[in-house]
């Protein structure tokens, strides 16, 4: 059981002249209206700091809160292998089905909460999905971090992934240029997946193994969107085998799309390279892949 969390938001125009509960049901579509109305009954949700009822009829810049009470989190992993450490960094490899942050219906049980307890200090500088296994950065100082943040930024860090898709490719490699943004969800209201709307996205597929129905691919991601290999692999007609959410084109399934949290994919972040922010030298990490991702080469040789 943790110990419960406090979501807050500030009315957007969009909300303005709605009722409260109106708002919360159309927004969070994860709740119906009788769930989100006994909320309110139970004194859960407050505006602008006072006990609301749901009937309040919103205005802009009010402050709205649910005070969602502690709960039961799913399983998950518990543990990770530190690759790397020094006074200024850590790198571990996050295990799938372990969130990265705090998110959805997972507070405690996250990658950043177990390494915490280690390193009360440490902040991550990027996330993978919860299915996705691989290596996750994380700094100790706020000067590594904002350093770090300015060679995300500057695309001076490289990150490469593994991939299992579905169909067999045609091509050797692929340059993805999918814009990704908002589309239309039938319970989350809308997600990220391939938009012309979207905001630009790159990313560089290439193949490693051709497989009996499926490909396996060297995935380079150079922006950072989210559920960017995901959505880019579906966009040429190759979604990640399993993958409940992401139909080929780029867009949810549908037929009963799965969330983005959803797993049953193979996916995982294999390498980071990156100059320290300290000392400057170029380092390359690693994160063996897992048997599922790994050429038949790679599963033959013992050292692999």
């Amino acid at each position: 059981m943790n110990d419960g969390y406090v979501y807050r938001e500030q009315v957007e125009a969009a909300a303005v002249g709605r009722t409260a509960l109106a708002w919360m049901t159309d927004r969070y579509r994860h709740s119906s209206e009788a769930e989100w109305r006994a909320r309110f009954l139970r004194g859960e949700v407050q505006l602008d700091g006072v006990t609301a009822t749901g009937d309040e009829v919103l205005r802009a810049h009010q402050e709205l809160c649910w005070h969602r009470p502690p709960w039961q989190e799913g399983e998950t992993p518990d543990s990770f292998e530190l690759v790397y450490e020094d006074e200024a960094l850590l790198a571990v490899i996050k295990p799938s089905g372990l969130p990265t942050m705090p998110s959805g219906g997972f507070l405690k049980n996250t990658l950043l909460s177990f390494v915490r307890l280690r390193w009360p200090e440490a902040s991550a500088l990027h996330r993978l999905g919860r299915a996705t296994s691989g290596l996750v950065l994380f700094s100790r100082t706020r000067e590594a971090a904002a350093r770090l943040s300015l060679s995300w930024r500057e695309g001076d860090v490289e990150k490469r992934y593994r991939a299992l898709s579905d169909g067999v490719a045609a091509q050797d490699d692929y340059d993805i240029r999918a814009p990704i943004g908002l589309v239309p969800h039938p319970l989350l209201g809308t997600v990220h997946g391939a938009s012309a709307q979207g905001k630009a996205s790159s990313s560089s597929a290439r193949v490693l193994e051709r497989r009996e129905g499926q490909t396996l691919f060297e995935v380079r991601i150079h922006t950072g969107r989210p559920e960017q290999i995901r959505i880019h692999l579906a966009f040429i007609g190759h979604p990640l085998a399993g993958d409940p959410m992401f139909a080929a084109g780029g867009l949810p399934r549908e037929q009963e799309p799965g969330l983005p949290g959803d797993g049953g994919y193979l996916l995982h972040a294999e390498t980071l390279a990156f100059t320290h922010p300290l000392s400057g030298e170029r380092l390359r990490l690693h994160a063996p892949p897992p048997p599922g991702l790994r050429t038949a080469a790679e599963s033959s040789d013992p050292v692999a």
